[in-house]
C-alpha cells in the first residue's frame, strides 16, 4: 500500500557522456604506451635474429674458405655459399650441397638480402635493417 505523498523515485542507472568519454581517454592512454613497449621489442628481436643469422652466414663462410683457401667475392656474393660460383676465382674444392642447410640465403628478418663485401680474404657482412636503404644508422653489423 501507498501512502500518500509519497512518489517513488525512479533513479535511472547509467554512465555519462563525460564518464564514458573519460574511461576511453585512460584506455587509450594505456593502450598507446603499451604498443609503443611490444613495437620496440618487436624491433629488438628482429635485430637479434639478424645478428644470429649473420653468425650462421659467417661460420658458412669461414667453412667455404677452409676448404677452398679463400672467401667468396663481392661478386660471387652469398650465392657462393649454396651455389657454386661461376665468375671469379672458382673454387676446387666446393662442397655438394653447398655450406647452408638450405637451397637459398636467407633474407633479413625484414625480408631482404644480406649484404656481403669481400675481397677473397677478408669479408664484411651486414643487414640494411628495417629502412631498407644501405649505409644508414639503422644498418646491422655482422
Amino acid at each position: 500500500m501507498r501512502r500518500k505523498g509519497v512518489r517513488k523515485r525512479s533513479r535511472q542507472s547509467g554512465f555519462t557522456l563525460l564518464e564514458i568519454m573519460v574511461v576511453l581517454i585512460i584506455i587509450g592512454t594505456i593502450a598507446a604506451l603499451v604498443s609503443i613497449r611490444v613495437i620496440d621489442r618487436l624491433e629488438e628481436s628482429r635485430i637479434r635474429a639478424a645478428k644470429i643469422q649473420m653468425q650462421s652466414l659467417k661460420q658458412a663462410l669461414d667453412l667455404f674458405r677452409l676448404d677452398n683457401g679463400f672467401y667468396p667475392t663481392t661478386d660471387q656474393g652469398l650465392d657462393a655459399l649454396v651455389r657454386m660460383p661461376e665468375v671469379g676465382r672458382l673454387p676446387e674444392d666446393w662442397r655438394p650441397g653447398g655450406y647452408l642447410n638450405s637451397t637459398d640465403v636467407p633474407l633479413d628478418p625484414w625480408g631482404h638480402p644480406y649484404q656481403m663485401i669481400s675481397d677473397g680474404y677478408a669479408f664484411q657482412i651486414w643487414s640494411i635493417g628495417p629502412d631498407a636503404k644501405n649505409g644508414t644508422e639503422d644498418d646491422i653489423p655482422g
